[in-house]
């Protein structure tokens, strides 16, 4: 179905599908959504590049604090459901600045935390905030800007992940200065997004029209819209294909990055700290562009077919990205990778967020989400696990997890594409 093409009312509005939005606020809903999930991502690496200190500073063993990730992993998909049904029920801007919030607030108290045992249950409960943000974030953002936005907005507000990676290798330049308390502390920042949202942000139109229809007993809002367990019982496959699609998604990224720079440039190739910090930083600009390139390419080519050519890409570069010894194609390849995988990724807010009912679209794209990345959660045991039974590198196991995970994304997206028809974004 291809949509009427956009109107111009006047510079400050764009009409589209026959609603005007307001320019401005549409680009403050983009900021602000970027904001907030780049801050999250902050947030959650520089507990990352802290563990050693942390446990330090506890006096326990490394092994013991890595337990703190997990259990944030582990409560991700329990915040998706929480928060996405609570922004699907009273509102994406109240539940978003309360996200916020939160888990800018166990960040500060992370901070102040006296031992181990206080540390874990902060970081669990972190992990609650941290699985609700992006989905709520998605939806607030996808509802708010004209259609013809969506693609580049998505790609911008996925960006706001390797983003948040670079923001906190530059905040961890201070630990010799503050300590890794001080960096928490400052991760508690992310305060500044919801006061944001909070000034600058309306509630999403499309939130408000439904309410008020339902509120009313209009034509549109006559009966109760359905909710989360009513869409699984009916829609199991929708379900199920895009909890497997996330899935394949996260070991396309986990699978290029959790062992990457420390173990496989680090122990096995070799290169020094600087060497792997300017690789680092080299591909995580790629990613960010990746991310708009095809976000951009999704209002052209639609959606599945922009994602399943950022897969196909990923495939021939997996080689120079593995196999390779010198320093120069080692990055190269990394930058060819990370653009081609987190460019699939800047289609997925749109996508999944256009996938989902809207009665739950709160909902439904981060818990899909996040239940992906808890089944991706077994990357690295799993790389390491080939490793040592191929009797290899990593780069062998690195390659099959990648690239089965690539496969299976084009897979999936060209059958759905087949079975369902090419989505035509809105022009």
């Amino acid at each position: 179905m291809t949509a009427a093409p956009a109107t111009r009312a006047t510079p400050a509005t764009i009409t589209e599908q026959s609603r005007t939005y307001d320019v401005a606020t549409a680009r403050h809903v983009v900021l602000a959504s970027l904001l907030a999930w780049l801050l999250d991502a902050c947030d959650f690496f520089i507990v990352l590049f802290t563990l050693d200190d942390v446990a330090r500073s506890f006096h326990v063993s490394l092994q013991s604090l890595l337990l703190a990730p997990t259990l944030t992993l582990l409560t991700r998909p329990i915040g998706a459901f929480l928060c996405g049904h609570a922004a699907d029920r009273y509102g994406r801007k109240p539940v978003m600045i309360t996200t916020i919030v939160v888990y800018s607030a166990i960040e500060i108290l992370s901070a102040f935390a006296p031992n181990l045992a206080v540390f874990l249950l902060l970081r669990t409960l972190f992990g609650i905030a941290l699985g609700g943000e992006w989905g709520v974030g998605t939806s607030l953002i996808m509802e708010s800007i004209p259609p013809s936005w969506r693609g580049t907005a998505s790609g911008l507000l996925q960006a706001g992940y390797p983003g948040g990676y670079l923001l906190a290798s530059l905040v961890f330049l201070l630990l010799p200065f503050i300590g890794w308390r001080g960096l928490f502390i400052l991760g508690g920042s992310a305060l500044l997004a919801a006061v944001y949202i909070w000034l600058r942000v309306p509630e999403s139109p499309e939130w408000l029209s439904r309410q008020h229809d339902q509120s009313t007993g209009t034509s549109a809002g006559t009966t109760k819209a359905p909710g989360l367990w009513f869409i699984i019982r009916n829609n199991a496959a929708l379900c199920v294909f895009a909890i497997t699609l996330m899935a394949a998604f996260n070991f396309m990224s986990h699978g290029s990055q959790d062992l990457y720079p420390k173990v496989f440039l680090g122990l096995e190739r070799h290169l020094s700290h600087p060497s792997i910090t300017l690789i680092v930083v080299l591909y995580n600009i790629a990613a960010i562009a990746g991310g708009l390139f095809f976000g951009v390419l999704s209002q052209k080519i639609s959606r599945q077919y922009s994602i399943a050519l950022a897969a196909l890409l990923t495939l021939p570069c997996l080689p120079l990205w593995a196999l390779s010894h010198s320093p120069f194609w080692l990055a190269f390849g990394a930058v060819c990778v990370q653009f081609c995988i987190q460019g699939a990724w800047g289609v997925v807010p749109a996508y999944l967020s256009e996938l989902s009912p809207a009665s739950v679209r709160a909902t439904f794209p981060g818990l899909a989400y996040q239940c992906g990345n808890l089944i991706a959660a077994s990357n690295a045991l799993l790389q390491t696990g080939l490793a040592s039974w191929f009797g290899t590198s990593l780069a062998p196991a690195m390659m099959l997890t990648v690239g089965t995970a690539a496969l299976v994304v084009l897979t999936l997206i060209l059958l759905n594409a087949r079975l369902y028809g090419r989505y035509h974004p809105t022009q």
